[in-house]
């Protein structure tokens, strides 16, 4: 249970902090204007250009570049790999989920995988680490937890097996 409580707090720390984290663009893509598929477009970066991350929301990133400054789209940018940043445990990757126009659709966004050379650089970071069991917690103090917020135990039956299955 304590393992549970520490990786939800965890997740609620994955948003990602940038301070001008370089990187470059991996197709030809369109600045915009604002974080959405319909906004208008600012300017458009060559394939390989060279950007600066300066925040994020959702699936768009907001970048200047030489070209312009505004809105792409997450999955247009890789990291400068030569310019870690402090403190990246690499989290923030694994899932986001972001708004793909003004109308408010919200769709998911999901890493693929690891590359060869991303399983090479890895390196662990065992003061996260140590920082993350902090978070863990006793038994006792998750029921004292639940009795404080009110929360019921609640047992749920197995789903029945499918036919199909």
């Amino acid at each position: 249970m304590r393992y549970l409580y520490a990786l939800l707090l965890c997740a609620s720390f994955v948003a990602p902090v940038y301070a001008k984290q370089p990187a470059y663009t991996v197709r030809s893509t369109e600045i915009k204007q604002q974080p959405f598929s319909d906004a208008a477009t600012v300017a458009t970066l060559s394939e390989k250009a060279s950007v600066n991350i300066l925040s994020r929301q959702g699936g768009w990133v907001r970048i200047t570049s030489e070209s312009g400054n505004g809105w792409v789209k997450m999955l247009s940018l890789r990291s400068d790999n030569t310019a870690a940043k402090q403190g990246d445990t690499g989290l923030q990757s694994l899932l986001n989920v972001g708004r793909s126009g003004s109308s408010g659709i919200t769709v998911a966004t999901g890493v693929r995988g690891l590359s060869e050379e991303d399983l090479k650089n890895a390196h662990p970071n065992p003061r996260e680490f140590e920082k993350l069991q902090n978070y863990a917690v006793s038994k006792a103090k998750a029921e004292k937890f639940a009795r404080n917020a009110k929360l019921k135990t609640q047992l749920l039956d197995y789903l029945p097996l499918d036919s199909k299955s």
